[in-house]
C-alpha cells in the first residue's frame, strides 16, 4: 500500500519527536524531562506531542504497537509447514542476523535510561504483557486451540523473547560489543527452542 505524502508527514514528525526526546532523556534522564521542554525542543506545541503520544513513556517506546504485535503477526504469517515454534523460531533468527535492537540490542545510554526509570520499565513489562496476550490471542484463531492451550503455549514461546531480551540489556550495559551480543543470544535462542521442541515442535503445523 503506498503511503499519501500527509501520512508520511505525519510519520516523520512523529519519528523526529521522538528522537528528539530520546536524546534530551538519554543526556538529562528519563525523570527530569517535561514534556514541555520536549515541545519547545521539537520546535511545536505541548499538544502535538500528546496528539502523538498519549503517554510520556511512548516517547521512548515510539515502536510499542509494532513490538506488542510482532509475535503474533509472525504466527498469522508463517509458511505452509511451519508450526508455531518454527516460525518463532525463525522469525528470532532472522531478527538476530539483522542486529534488531528491540531483542536488546540498544545502546548502553538507551538501556541505562530505560532501566533506570520505574516508569519506563513498568512500561516494558507492560508491552511484554500485552504482547503475550496478542500472541495467545493469535495461536488461538488460527489453530483453533482452547484459550488455556493457546496461553499456556504463548507464555512458554514468549518467554525466551522475553529472558534473551534481559540478557541483552544486561550484556549492553556491561559494555559488550553488540556482534558479541548478537553471537550470545543466536546460540542461546537456539538451546532454548531446542528445549521447547518436544513439546512444541508439531503444535499449530499450517497445511
Amino acid at each position: 500500500m503506498v503511503t499519501g505524502l500527509r501520512e508520511r508527514r505525519k510519520q516523520q514528525t512523529r519519528q523526529a519527536i521522538s528522537d528528539i526526546a530520546t536524546g534530551l532523556f538519554v543526556a538529562r534522564g528519563y525523570d527530569e524531562v517535561t514534556i514541555s521542554e520536549v515541545a519547545a525542543a521539537a520546535g511545536v506545541a505541548k499538544m502535538t506531542v500528546t496528539n502523538y503520544f498519549p503517554r510520556k513513556e511512548d516517547l521512548v517506546f515510539d515502536r510499542a504497537g509494532a513490538i506488542i504485535g510482532h509475535l503474533a503477526g509472525v504466527v498469522a504469517g508463517r509458511r505452509s509447514g511451519e508450526s508455531v515454534l518454527a516460525a518463532i523460531r525463525r522469525d528470532y533468527a532472522e531478527s538476530v542476523a539483522r542486529a534488531d535492537v528491540t531483542l536488546g540490542l540498544a545502546s548502553p545510554e538507551f538501556a541505562r535510561m530505560t532501566t533506570g526509570s520505574p516508569a519506563l520499565v513498568s512500561r516494558g513489562l507492560e508491552m511484554l504483557h500485552h504482547r503475550e496476550l496478542a500472541l495467545a490471542s493469535a495461536i488461538s484463531a488460527d489453530t483453533g486451540a482452547d484459550d488455556v492451550t493457546a496461553q499456556l503455549a504463548a507464555a512458554q514461546l514468549a518467554s525466551v523473547h522475553r529472558v534473551l531480551y534481559a540478557e541483552g540489556v544486561r550484556r549492553s550495559l556491561a559494555g559488550e560489543s553488540r556482534e558479541s551480543i548478537c553471537a550470545f543470544l543466536g546460540a542461546a535462542a537456539s538451546r532454548a527452542f531446542d528445549a521447547l521442541e518436544p513439546a512444541l515442535g508439531s503444535f499449530g503445523i499450517r497445511d
